[in-house]
């Protein structure tokens, strides 16, 4: 495998950044949007506030308050993602960091409306959604939420609050992202360098078992450096969540975080259950026939990502994959093969790679397609690229298509629900791969 060495940002090449032009054109544009959605939350709280009273006034609050969420969706986006592409970049992070500020404000001021609403009779929550029946999530929703809800004045209290609940991610992601300093490590003589991303898309899937082993020896030893702080944002994000579970009267921090999602600890617990007790042993059995088939000594943590058939691993450059995925989803109709493929031209996915980058990759979806949605993932040139980026294209198609046939307030699905369309694109490439060839290295690698 070739020496890998990150760029900084300014030296990528902009074909394989996203778009965020399609936000807004300039920084000032996004200012001045700013102002006009904090505008806008105002007369939004001094018009409905103690308003919501009968069925016709709330359809029309509703209205007017998803057209706030799509402009705070722009908003976000313009300011959030670019620190998603660089965290060293101190004017992105500033810039991050000034949103979630201002949005701790606006959203204490529209915590009325939900504080509101759950003290409205049922009957009347009922005729809302004969008078716009895209409201039937939401207000199911609603009408659950009314026995969490907390007073006005602590529900207030806690938006005002939000970034420092959410603090522990931010946490976290400076600490691995900007401060980490992993440098370069030494195998035979010959130095290496090494960063959170290239060791997660690089060094942890070589085929020099010396080369992987060393990467993760220095990769551990960094994070070790670091391993009380990251352990004290955990322990902070669990307490907090426990505070807040204790206070809105959940048993457990798991009914808690599983509320939202609509199921029960009984579906939580099979997935847990079928991971340890269905799929452990079919593992075990695997990373036996992985340490045989390798040769290897032992199998150590450094060594459970390595391909099975590593002298087999395809090259696919970003514009194979168009091919690739194409054929792979194209089972799924014209329609939607054509609004998966403007992903290329549009810039909707960042395939950058550079100092200071996101690990992993991640797909999100700007409110009422007020944009294009926009993915982010690390491209080296492998075909496992190909299966992360038609995953994530699965999460684009869902976003889309939601926001096309449901109201602001009620496109965002179950979590239960969000990895179906995902998951199931990568099978598709898994068969449009198999029914291309009678190789059966490929079909294994597929």
């Amino acid at each position: 495998m070739e020496k890998q060495e990150l760029k900084k940002r300014s030296e990528v090449p902009v074909e394989l950044t996203w778009d965020l032009e399609v936000l807004f054109a300039t920084r000032a544009e996004y200012e001045t949007a700013l102002t006009k959605m904090e505008a806008d939350v105002a007369e939004f709280a001094e018009t409905f506030t103690g308003a919501l009273n009968n069925a016709e006034v709330i359809v029309e609050a509703i209205k007017a308050y998803e057209a706030i969420q799509t402009q705070v969706s722009v908003l976000y986006h313009y300011a959030n993602l670019p620190a998603a592409t660089d965290l060293t970049n101190a004017d992105y992070t500033q810039m991050a960091g000034q949103f979630d500020n201002k949005m701790a404000t606006v959203s204490a001021t529209l915590s009325f409306f939900d504080s509101e609403l759950t003290q409205v009779p049922e009957e009347i929550l009922d005729a809302v959604v004969e008078i716009e029946p895209l409201y039937a999530s939401f207000i199911r929703h609603t009408k659950a939420d009314k026995h969490i809800q907390l007073t006005p004045e602590v529900e207030k209290a806690l938006a005002q609050l939000s970034p420092t609940l959410y603090a522990p991610e931010s946490i976290y992601d400076q600490a691995k992202l900007a401060d980490m300093d992993f440098g370069t490590f030494a195998v035979d003589g010959e130095d290496y360098p090494l960063s959170f991303v290239l060791y997660e898309d690089f060094y942890m899937y070589h085929t020099d078992t010396a080369i992987r082993r060393a990467a993760f020896d220095a990769f551990s030893k960094v994070l070790k450096q670091y391993e009380n702080v990251i352990a004290q944002a955990y322990y902070s994000k669990v307490q907090t969540e426990k505070t807040l579970a204790t206070m809105r009267g959940f048993d457990s921090v798991f009914d808690y975080l599983l509320y939202d999602q609509e199921v029960d600890q009984d579906l939580y617990n099979r997935q847990i259950d079928v991971i340890m007790s269905d799929l452990a042993p079919v593992m075990r059995k695997y990373i036996t026939h992985l340490k045989e088939v390798q040769g290897l000594d032992k199998v150590t943590y450094a060594d459970l990502k390595i391909d099975l058939d590593p002298e087999y691993s395809p090259k696919v450059t970003i514009e194979d994959s168009q091919k690739m995925v194409a054929d792979a989803v194209s089972i799924l109709g014209e329609e939607y093969t054509e609004m998966i493929m403007r992903a290329y031209p549009e810039r909707w996915v960042d395939f950058a790679q550079n100092t200071g980058k996101s690990t992993g990759g991640f797909c999100t979806s700007v409110s009422a397609n007020k944009a294009h949605p926009y993915i982010l993932m690390s491209w080296t040139n492998h075909l496992s690229n190909v299966y992360t980026l038609i995953h994530e294209f699965g999460h684009a198609g869902q976003g889309i298509m939601s926001s096309d046939h449901n109201a602001v307030v009620g496109d965002n699905p179950s979590l239960y629900l969000i990895e179906g369309p995902s998951t199931f694109n990568e099978l598709l490439l898994t068969d449009s791969l198999t029914r291309k060839t009678d190789d059966p290295r490929m079909e294994r690698f597929a």
